[in-house]
């Protein structure tokens, strides 16, 4: 007998790889450890890897920086590798560096915000190949974050990745008084409610997109 179409999708879904990497925002810290990251891949089947630990920062300064829990991960394979711009680099003010010329893993600072997510690129596509994205916070008050937006932004260029980018969206932070204090535990963590109805169904888009489903 023939299988069903949506078993056939299922089937589909169930041999999609996504890794997360990031800190409390993708861990869930404010939701009981449940983000968006756990919400799409249960809704859709897909394989999730999230390597979350909060309070951590893209540039290089302890055991638990991004850039060395990237190489940490146990994974042959992935379809789609998702990152955080940590808001972490912001309030503990990380410098932002310059946008190196060379691609190499040897060419960027990593003690700088620009050499650490250019690693993370640069690591993520040697090792499994597959499209590479970051994920930027809802919009709140701080100028060191709009700034790392915009640098994310001319890395993107040059890189070819895709910048799942909330901070920008007018539509997305258009919500009430009311349905923000449901959704956000402060300015940049979400509930559980906030992943649920609010960030999920914006990340969700994009990631079947970049999934091609």
């Amino acid at each position: 007998m023939m299988a069903k179409m949506s078993d056939k999708r299922s089937m589909v879904n169930n041999c999609k790889k996504i890794i997360f990497l990031g800190s409390s925002v993708t861990y869930g810290s404010a939701a009981g450890g449940i983000s968006f990251a756990d919400i799409i891949c249960e809704k859709y089947g897909y394989e999730m890897i999230k390597e979350a630990v909060s309070g951590t920062t893209l540039v290089d300064e302890n055991d638990e920086s991004y850039v060395r829990r990237i190489r940490g991960i146990k994974a042959d394979s992935a379809d789609l590798f998702v990152c955080q711009l940590s808001t972490n680099d912001a309030s503990l003010d990380s410098p932002l560096g310059n946008i190196a010329e060379g691609k190499t893993l040897d060419s960027f600072d990593l003690s700088t915000v620009a050499g650490a997510i250019e690693y993370i690129i640069a690591y993520a596509r040697e090792k499994w190949k597959c499209p590479i994205a970051f994920y930027t916070g809802t919009r709140y008050d701080s100028e060191k974050y709009s700034n790392m937006v915009l640098l994310l932004k001319s890395i993107a260029k040059k890189w070819g990745i895709e910048i799942v980018n909330l901070w920008d969206d007018p539509e997305l932070n258009a919500v009430s008084a009311e349905d923000y204090k449901r959704f956000m535990a402060d300015p940049i963590h979400p509930t559980l409610e906030g992943y649920r109805e609010w960030w999920s169904p914006f990340i969700e888009e994009r990631i079947n997109r970049m999934l091609d489903f």
